[in-house]
């Protein structure tokens, strides 16, 4: 057990921790919250001794290990395997456990070819995937992952949610993936305000949890700021009278004792849109057999590809990573010509594209600011200021030099620069990876209201779920469409390596029965899949609708609210009666939503896992 006391941190005379305590308990897996830049990797670095807390402590036990995903590359074996096999816990009979590596570093994708590859020849991707295999592998009693997630492609996100699951010591995670994280986590634990809070469940309960207490804070604020000013009215009108001297200097005393709530500062969020450009026709853009391959010993990337995008689809491009997603975006984008086939853009399509490299092309001299205005001749200063505000750069922010930016930071102003001109269609390569997940909501938000085409390169199911209609899908050596959600893609076809292991699990389950009927596993595994679209598919609608309807109801009481201020200051009394009451009645209609919100998700979360437990089990059992 992890105990943390009185925590004390701050940078240059910014608060980071203000006495914050909390207790990891045996067994609880951990999601740590909170936005970019408040202390979360501050706090791992802590509790890992890599840096000192201002003040209090950090107890851990005798014997208890710790483990991290390490950003740093130090390899001295001369293969994949044998580095690997460093990591693994001492055995006290001797027995030889690197099938355990094995294991591991064929779930984080590399092949049984790459085991006796030297890992230097490997992307800084994939030996991060080995420093993470190395983590895994050793078993500490407290394994410490901070955004595992960004190194790896989909299918490999898939298998450590269920490694993770399984994992039996203590876990804290640090991922901009909401799903992923409440998928593998039994706790949430949020910095908030410089101060932490610690549930048991997902993190919308955490986050529900911190606006009804913050709503609470602000109606009783309002409230005695009411009282106060009644008070010191009454004090200032009876002060001179002898006989109310014993009242005054009671409600003075009252005053002085009680105090005054201050008005909570306001917590900046992304909150933007894209701007659609008008599109006269159906088609953005029509590409016929595309192909590309870096050298022509190798099969190639992408083979006779071919898709039409329409003027409001909503395309994601998925797979492992190296197999050709980006180089597909790059042709789409005009940046790159296919060795064969034809990409026809419509002559009135405009494009914006973020790519996963184009913080290199800003400037690192220039400021934000200047970026922003030098993305369009129509940008005036006025234009960027605004749209950096928007990026959170506000005020002197904005004049900051790109080159003292974090990631993060040149993320959001690659983002900002796409606001600038109108575009038809947007071509997005993975811009989750450096966005918290506040801003990951603003930006499917975005997406979800433009009125344009969109492309988007990601390995976040929560983003396909939320989004996608159509797919590109980079699996089993090809590249291919697929017409159709994420899910009906999982519940219909599902990735071959997946596929792959429940047919192996199948036949070595079953090895005493060779003449496995393939016709009859197909059909049950069919039935399965669609049993599990009927349940789901339904939920997943309440859920969006819910959402939705939240959505609307906050921006009626947004409205509602002005609505009242402006009454108020006429003394409109019949106005702010009315008003009042309307305000009420949705705020209590939020709260209904969000508790059958919560309960939906709770429901399809149990059914989602049910399904995947027992998929496995159930084509395993009817053939054995």
């Amino acid at each position: 057990m992890l105990k943390v006391s009185g925590l004390e941190k701050s940078y240059s005379g910014q608060e980071i921790f203000d006495n914050v305590s909390f207790v990891i308990n045996p067994g609880e897996r951990i999601g740590l919250v909170g936005r970019n830049g408040h202390g979360k990797t501050t706090l791992l670095r802590m509790i890992l001794g890599e840096e000192h807390p201002d003040a209090g402590a950090i107890s851990v036990p005798n014997n208890y290990t710790i483990g991290h995903l390490s950003q740093h590359i130090n390899f001295t074996e001369d293969t994949v395997l044998k580095e690997g096999c460093l990591s693994l816990p001492v055995s006290e009979d001797g027995i030889d456990e690197s099938y355990k590596v094995e294991a591991i570093l064929m779930g984080l994708g590399f092949t049984e070819n790459d085991f006796n590859r030297h890992p230097n020849e490997f992307s800084g991707g994939y030996q991060v995937r080995l420093n993470l295999a190395k983590v895994l592998v050793s078993e500490p009693n407290l394994l410490l992952l901070d955004e595992p997630t960004n190194y790896l492609d989909i299918v490999s996100v898939r298998w450590l949610t269920r490694f993770l699951r399984n994992w039996k010591d203590e876990l804290i995670i640090i991922t901009h993936d909401r799903e992923f994280m409440d998928s593998v986590t039994t706790h949430t634990m949020g910095i908030h305000r410089c101060k932490m809070r610690k549930i048991a469940g997902p993190t919308q309960k955490l986050y529900q949890q911190i606006l009804q207490e913050e709503e609470l804070h602000e109606k009783t604020r309002t409230n005695e700021e009411k009282k106060y000013k009644e008070a010191e009215q009454f004090i200032n009108r009876f002060r001179a009278k002898a006989s109310k001297a014993k009242a005054v200097q009671s409600r003075i005393k009252a005053l002085e004792k009680k105090g005054k709530l201050e008005e909570l500062a306001e917590i900046r969020t992304l909150d933007f849109e894209f701007k659609s450009a008008p599109f006269p026709g159906k088609w953005l853009m029509n590409v016929e057999d595309i192909s590309y391959s870096y050298n022509q010993d190798s099969l190639p990337l992408i083979d006779s590809l071919s898709l039409s995008v329409g003027k409001k689809d909503r395309i994601a491009v998925i797979g492992k990573n190296g197999k050709g997603k980006t180089t597909l975006l790059n042709m789409l984008a005009g940046e790159l010509l296919p060795q064969t086939g034809i990409v026809n853009h419509h002559p009135n399509l405009k494009s914006a594209y973020f790519g996963q490299t184009n913080i290199n092309r800003l400037d690192l001299k220039k400021s934000v600011e200047q970026e922003i205005i030098d993305t369009h001749p129509d940008c005036s200063r006025g234009a960027a200021r605004r749209i950096c505000g928007i990026m959170m750069f506000d005020g002197d922010k904005a004049l900051k030099k790109v080159e003292v930016l974090s990631g993060g930071e040149k993320s959001r102003v690659l983002l900002g620069k796409l606001l600038v001109s109108p575009a038809s269609l947007l071509l997005l390569d993975e811009p989750t990876n450096h966005l918290d997940m506040d801003s990951i909501d603003s930006l499917v938000e975005a997406i979800e209201a433009f009125d344009g085409a969109v492309i988007i390169v990601t390995h976040s199911e929560l983003m396909l779920n939320a989004i996608a209609t159509r797919l590109i899908v980079f699996d089993g050596g090809k590249a291919a469409m697929f017409e159709g959600t994420y899910q009906e893609f999982l519940d219909r076809v599902g990735w071959e390596s997946e596929r792959e292991a429940e047919n192996s699990s199948s036949q070595s389950n079953g090895s005493q029965n060779r003449n496995v009927n393939k016709k009859e596993m197909r059909r049950l595994r069919a039935q399965i899949a669609e049993s599990r679209s009927k349940i789901l598919l339904p939920l997943q609608k309440r859920i969006a609708d819910a959402e939705k309807n939240i959505m609307l109801l906050e921006k009626d009481v947004e409205k509602e609210s002005q609505a009242l201020v402006e009454a108020s200051e006429k003394g409109d009394g019949e106005a702010i009666s009315r008003l009042s009451i309307a305000i009420h009645n949705l705020n209590i209609r939020i709260e209904i939503l969000f508790n059958e919100l919560e309960l939906l998700t709770a429901e399809h979360d149990a059914k989602a896992k049910e399904f995947e437990e027992n998929l496995p089990v159930i084509t395993t059992n009817a053939f054995s």
